[in-house]
């Protein structure tokens, strides 16, 4: 899609996501690759904040847009959001190792299979169908809504907070404030 005037492309949802899954792999094999327990914690702390904001952004526009008018969208929605739990869980885990302990990398290497997994279900299975069942322009408006959503999300893994586009509409912007906020007081690096 072009936008008028400006010469530019606009990309739509499913760009921006795929997008989101391969900077989230290319962080995580940046782990991989040093050694240094200041950096890896850097990075995790970048790869969270990322995960979180790509999760709540998902959880607020596309899985609604995936239920409405994508086949099967509210058992394939459901799927996803057990995944994200996982995936929630894991980087809370993740959070609360020190990146110089063995078991930090362990727990990297486990976030890398959950995040290729979770990716290439949606890549291979939903985003063809959202492109199917939904005019190319309403994927572009979903694609600006995703965009603002990752601005207020929260960066920190909450495994005890409910996975709905009400929780997040509501009382998730306030806990991306104070996420963010913390994130700066504490030097923590989140992207």
């Amino acid at each position: 899609m072009t936008e008028p005037g400006s010469g530019g492309t606009r990309v739509d949802v499913v760009d921006i996501l795929t997008t989101d899954h391969q900077e989230m792999v290319s962080l995580i094999a940046q782990i991989e690759s040093t050694s240094d327990p200041g950096q890896r914690r850097d990075l995790a702390d970048t790869v969270i904040a990322e995960v979180m904001r790509h999760a709540v952004a998902e959880e607020m526009f596309v899985y609604p847009a995936v239920e409405e008018h994508v086949p099967n969208g509210t058992k394939e929605v459901e799927h996803d959001k057990n995944e994200h739990d996982e995936i929630v869980r894991l980087m809370k885990q993740v959070e609360d190792v020190d990146a110089a302990d063995p078991e930090f990398m362990e727990l990297i290497r486990e976030l890398e299979a959950k995040l290729r997994h979770h990716a290439k279900d949606e890549e291979s299975e939903q985003f063809p169908q959202l492109r199917a069942h939904i005019p190319a322009e309403k994927l572009v408006d979903l694609g600006e809504k995703v965009e603002n959503a990752k601005k207020l999300a929260p960066t920190r893994p909450h495994p005890h907070a409910p996975h709905s586009e009400l929780f997040h509409r509501t009382i998730g912007p306030g806990v991306g404030m104070v996420d963010r906020l913390r994130d700066k007081l504490t030097g923590r690096h989140t992207g």
